[in-house]
Formats: C-alpha cells, sequence, structure tokens
C-alpha cells in the first residue's frame, strides 16, 4: 500500500492558513510557532506539482489549484476527526459526559424532562449544559464544544430539526414612561406615547433598551430591534427582567421568560403600531451525526419529543 507523503498535520496547517489568512494567526489557532507553520506549508507546496497559496503582501492566498485542494482537506480533515470519535465512543462504550449548548431563547425548565429521561436510563452519564446566544450557539456546533445543540441557526452543512418557535414580545414595566394612563368612555385604559394607536418606532428609540450580549468569541451577531440609541447590554435574559423590573428601560424578550412577570402585572407588553411580534425557529442540531453514542441518541430523541409538544 501507497502512503501519502503529506501528512495531516501540513493539511491542517493549509487549511488553517487559508482560513486565518496569514502565518502568524494559523499559528495562534494551531498553538503552534510561526516557524513550524511555515515549514509544514513549505513541505506542502515542495511536494505538490502546483503552488496552492502565493503571498500579497502578509496575507496568504489560495491559488486556483488551492482553492479545489482547500475543500478537499477540508473534507480529509474532517474524516480523519470523525473516525478519531468513533474509536473514542467505542473504547468507552458509553459516554461519560453529554455537552449541551442551548440558546438562551429557550427557557432551560422545558428540556428538563428530556434531562430526567436520560437519568432514568443512563444515571451515570454526566450532562453539561452551556447557554449561548447568537454566534455563540453557531460556534459551539462548528467548534463540536457540544455534542448536541439547540439554535436559531442551521450553519451550512448541518441539518437540524424544528423543535421550538419562540415568540419575541416588547415589554416594560407598567410605570415606565412608554405608557401612561388616560380615561376613556369612562374606564382607565393603558395608552402607549406618540401614535395613537400603538408606541411608535421613533416612540422606541428615544427609549433606554436592554440588549443581549453575543456570547461567541470570533464574531458578533445582531438580531432583533437594535434601533434604540440608548443601550444597556447584559449577558443572561435573567439581568434583562431585573432591569425591566425595576422600570428603567424596555426589551423584546422570549414569552416564556416573561409570561409569570406579564401574568402577575410585574410587566405589560408594549402595544406596538406595528404589532411588534417576532417569531424565531429553534432546531436541534448534533455536532456529530456519524458518531453518536447511546446516551446522546437517547437524550436528542427525548429533546425533540418534549420541545414539539410546545411548538
Amino acid at each position: 500500500m501507497k502512503l501519502p507523503r503529506i501528512t495531516l498535520e501540513q493539511w491542517a496547517a493549509f487549511k488553517a492558513v487559508v482560513e486565518a489568512g496569514s502565518f502568524s494567526l494559523a499559528a495562534e489557532t494551531l498553538n503552534k510557532s510561526q516557524s513550524s507553520v511555515s515549514y509544514a506549508i513549505a513541505r506542502l507546496q515542495e511536494q505538490l506539482p502546483r503552488p496552492v497559496l502565493r503571498l500579497e503582501g502578509r496575507r496568504a492566498v489560495l491559488t486556483e489549484e488551492g482553492k479545489v485542494l482547500y475543500r478537499r482537506a477540508t473534507e480529509l480533515l474532517r474524516h480523519a476527526e470523525v473516525t478519531e470519535d468513533f474509536a473514542r465512543i467505542s473504547a468507552q462504550g458509553l459516554e461519560a459526559e453529554i455537552r449541551i449548548a442551548v440558546d438562551l431563547l429557550l427557557d432551560v425548565r422545558l428540556i428538563l424532562p428530556a434531562l430526567e429521561a436520560l437519568s432514568t436510563h443512563y444515571p451515570f452519564t454526566r450532562v453539561r449544559i452551556l447557554e449561548t446566544s447568537l454566534s455563540g450557539t453557531e460556534e459551539a456546533l462548528l467548534e463540536k464544544k457540544a455534542e448536541i445543540v439547540i439554535g436559531s441557526q442551521v450553519p451550512v452543512g448541518h441539518t437540524g430539526t424544528p423543535v421550538k418557535q419562540i415568540r419575541m414580545l416588547p415589554v416594560a414595566h407598567p410605570d415606565h414612561p412608554l405608557f401612561r394612563e388616560r380615561t376613556h368612555n369612562e374606564c382607565k385604559e393603558a395608552v402607549a406615547l406618540g401614535d395613537p394607536d400603538g408606541i411608535t418606532e421613533w416612540d422606541l428609540k428615544s427609549a433606554r433598551q436592554i440588549v443581549l450580549r453575543d456570547s461567541g468569541q470570533r464574531r458578533e451577531q445582531n438580531a432583533g430591534w437594535l434601533g434604540s440609541e440608548q443601550r444597556w447590554t447584559v449577558s443572561h435574559f435573567a439581568n434583562s427582567l431585573k432591569i425591566l423590573r425595576a422600570g428603567l428601560a424596555f426589551a423584546f424578550l422570549p414569552e416564556d421568560w416573561v409570561a409569570e412577570d406579564l401574568r402577575n402585572g410585574t410587566l405589560r407588553q408594549l402595544p406596538l403600531a406595528d404589532g411588534g411580534e417576532r417569531l424565531i425557529m429553534l432546531h436541534l442540531m448534533l455536532s456529530s451525526r456519524e458518531n453518536v453514542g447511546p446516551a446522546t441518541r437517547l437524550l436528542a430523541e427525548s429533546l425533540v419529543q418534549c420541545l414539539k409538544r410546545t411548538l
């Protein structure tokens, strides 16, 4: 059998340089010295019939041949990773721990029945829940920080099962300046400032808004209505609720997070002129469909069942 001349380490260096755009950034990604990355690329270039990279200033740019080989190298490395994962799972027999990345849009209370089902069948399998938001949820999938991911974005090359539709509602404390009391037909009713039929976008722009921080490390995403000039950023919806209950701001929050406050009157939905409701579909995704252990498979199936009941 003829063995490949180019090693996986060299292909990994090639992939890292392409994605990072430079040798120095690739070295940081791989946690290696820049000289070792440069040497790996030089050896790779020597063993190929045509160069795959050319330097333009300090940037490494793909040649036409390099574009084709980059796709092949990416697939080769993915297969190597899948093979190693399979060997690890086979040796262990059963997962010692399952990591779940759950977008903060989802109230964790909704997945407790699935966690209980897992504990009943596999009591010694630990569960680690990662609370993520925006690009942080996508990173958890792409970088395999979790075996199961529940988020709103399904990246290219992955598939997801729709499990829960989230209603985002604009809410504020009843005494917030966006509300005022007036008498109409001998009964009191809360109406909005500005437009007689509801709060306009102009009204919102002049009020303080609470927004959620992106938990991703690679790239920051924005989502939803972000038109307010005054913004306070928090890392969790629980902190949003504390600020809202103090009457200091308004926010768009998932209905499940504010349902109790709306029932007891601590918060009220803002009557926006355009309706003000936004729907987001959450999907359940697996970081690797090829190598799924029995406990992970059971938990994924249980999550789909218990969340779909709330669709």
